[in-house]
């Protein structure tokens, strides 16, 4: 037997495979042998109880096999294929082709009822009894029709002989997260920021304030930047500028003071007692809490002091500040991962994971993870989740592909990706099949944000309320998991802090800003009605079973997403085009022969389409709606 080709397989096996919860894990391989004879093959999988469970491969096309197992729980399971050839199968597809050719096939019967007789002696008494019966009634009058007995086929598949079966070389391994690490709705602010009283600075515990609002729109997630103590030296102002007044108070991300480093709140912001409160209301609300893992340190970070040995020097002995020439960031060090004390910083850098893990934290958002070693992410990650079962890591890194893959199969949960920057419906369409198919779709989970603090594109900047909310639609609906920094994407703050760049004017990376509470944002009406979708159909939950629809006008996008266990599928139509009007017509999405209405979930309006082949028609006008959400019905009798 040949077995080949078999996915998931990620790199020979160095790598396991994403699955989750809810979700079946697909596995298929080329299986095939020498001559004519048939083949049968099935999937052996276990999960962490270490029983060993099998499920049938069934053929597709040309040799290729498919086959599913559906976790039962979270944690690693390990699946092999065991493949054979069938002679029981081969004598009765031979003995099929002789009867219609109207040969005489005593032989052949009596060639059947050895083998049938040699399966009894492998099959338990009741089995055994009943395979003898069978082996009988081929030497009996009845034996043609014996030789097509239902019943005998299913005995003899369940008592096959293997003897000669062939297996991988090794089984293949799938890490079995929890839901929340395939599908998620993230909403970033800073806490600083989340004060009802423009007279003072937000803290904790108005951001404990702020979960109420922030599950009314729907999201599950609430994403922190930093909350450590922010350093002096070289401290960024208002607007990035250089130089800080003494009112100015930093980026968040020049971590460390003599408050302390990656350990410690900062003190406007309040006390750990406060942050495990945080943690507790938010849980209580459904949210879970992330908080920003960012491996550097202001030049006032304690580190600094006690351990210079973890930083580069220059030859002057001074410690090198990051740079990406010509940009400088005086006011952070890198550590050295190099260092002839690196065991002793991977340890400690470890250490800020489990201390945070322990006051309750079970999500991080990871800065700049593609420039720190391959080998500590694998080793941190796979620690942290053997004390922490179920913890999500999602990198942001904006980096080469190549890169992006190798961080998500060492362990990343999820990963930001390029999506704020696919704009035109070819970069989407090429994008999505990139992301969401084999083999990427096996080791990297999308995460689609059309804003971040760092990321204000051009085309949001330009494109007004009506562009935001395209983008927001898109997001939350070609990904299973996306997020938004909130406030100033709701609010559709988008001015540049100059023409051309992507950086925001008067950026809460660099001072606080105040929020009015009064009003409701434009955007947040949208926002409450596109996640309660997504929470009611199961299709935007999930990745996998992504399709894209073509359509004869560049400017409408069509896609349709489904989800295993018979849930609706749904068809997004969204117009690219946040000015004008447009129309044209959408490939059937989905296989229906009759009318079938469709239900447009965004304003409950209900549309009659025509079954395949038949294209529908579609207009959108960005004044009124910027997509379609269209839950696909049944068939109109």
């Amino acid at each position: 037997m040949v077995i080949e080709n078999v996915r998931p397989e990620l790199d020979g096996g160095r790598f396991a495979a994403k699955g989750s919860l809810g979700e079946p894990v697909q596995v298929e391989a080329d299986i095939f042998a020498d001559g004519h004879d048939l083949v049968s093959a099935v999937l052996r999988w276990r999960g962490p109880d270490q029983e060993w469970r099998e499920e049938p491969l069934k053929p597709v096309v040309n040799d290729r096999w498919a086959g599913e197992f559906e976790p039962r729980q979270a944690g690693l399971h390990d699946f092999d294929i065991e493949a054979w050839v069938d002679h029981f199968l081969t004598w009765e597809h031979e003995l099929e082709r002789r009867l219609e050719a109207g040969q005489n096939v005593a032989v052949e019967l009596e060639a059947g009822a050895l083998l049938v007789e040699a399966a009894s002696r492998r099959a338990p008494t009741r089995d055994a009894q009943q395979l003898r019966r069978q082996a009988a009634a081929l030497r009996g009058r009845g034996a043609t029709r014996a030789a097509r007995s239902l019943r005998l086929r299913q005995l003899m598949g369940r008592h096959a002989d293997r003897s000669l079966s062939t297996c991988l070389e090794r089984p293949l391994t799938v890490k079995v997260d929890p839901e929340r690490a395939r599908s998620s709705a993230w909403y970033e602010l800073f806490p600083r920021s989340a004060s009802p009283d423009t007279k003072r600075p937000g803290t904790l515990r108005d951001v404990e304030t702020r979960l109420p609002y922030v599950r009314s729109l729907g999201f599950d997630v609430l994403y922190l930047p930093p909350i450590h103590p922010i350093g002096h030296s070289f401290r960024k102002g208002r607007n990035n500028t250089v130089s800080a007044t003494p009112s100015d108070v930093g980026s968040p991300w020049a971590i460390g003071s003599e408050a302390g480093g990656h350990k410690s709140i900062a003190p406007e912001l309040g006390t750990l007692k406060d942050f495990r409160q945080l943690v507790r209301s938010a849980r209580r609300q459904g949210i879970e809490l992330a908080m920003d893992y960012a491996l550097q340190c202001s030049p006032d970070h304690p580190y600094v002091k006690e351990h210079p040995e973890w930083f580069r020097h220059r030859p002057d002995g001074s410690i090198r500040y990051a740079e990406n020439p010509p940009k400088k960031y005086q006011d952070i060090y890198p550590f050295d991962f190099e260092s002839e004390d690196w065991r002793e910083l991977w340890d400690e850098l470890l250490s800020i994971l489990l201390f945070w893990c322990e006051q309750g934290v079970r999500t991080y958002r990871v800065d700049n993870p593609h420039t720190k070693p391959f080998a500590f992410w694998e080793w941190a990650i796979a620690r942290t989740q053997a004390e922490y079962p179920g913890t999500i890591f999602l990198a942001e890194a904006f980096t080469r592909p190549k890169v992006m893959y190798e961080l998500a199969k060492l362990g990343f949960t999820q990963s930001y990706t390029y999506f704020a920057w696919r704009q035109q419906a070819w970069e989407l369409k090429q994008y999505a099949q990139e992301l969401f198919t084999p083999p990427v779709c096996d080791f990297l989970r999308p995460n689609f944000w059309p804003n971040t603090p760092d990321i204000l594109t051009e085309q949001i900047q330009k494109g007004g309320p009506r562009m935001s909310a395209l983008r927001f639609v898109l997001a939350a609906t070609m990904s299973a998991s996306y997020g938004i920094f909130g406030p100033s994407f709701e609010r559709v703050e988008v001015t540049p802090l100059v023409p051309g760049k992507e950086e925001y004017l008067d950026s809460e990376k660099y001072q606080v800003r105040h929020w009015d509470g009064a009003a409701e944002p434009p955007l947040a009406g949208l926002i409450r009605k596109v996640n309660a979708i997504r929470a009611a159909q199961p299709a935007l939950r999930h990745d996998r079973w992504y399709r894209q629809l073509a359509t004869d006008n560049e400017m409408l996008f069509a896609f349709l997403k489904t989800a295993p266990g018979g849930a609706a599928p749904v068809c997004v139509v969204a117009n690219l085009d946040a000015e004008n009007t447009q129309r044209g017509w959408i490939e059937p999405p989905v296989a229906i022969d009759g009318d079938y209405d469709v239900v447009d979930l965004l304003n409950d309006a209900v549309y009659r389409w025509r079954g395949a082949p038949n294209w529908n028609f579609v207009e959108l006008s960005p004044s009124v709606t910027p997509a379609h959400v269209l839950r696909v019905g049944a068939p109109v009798p």
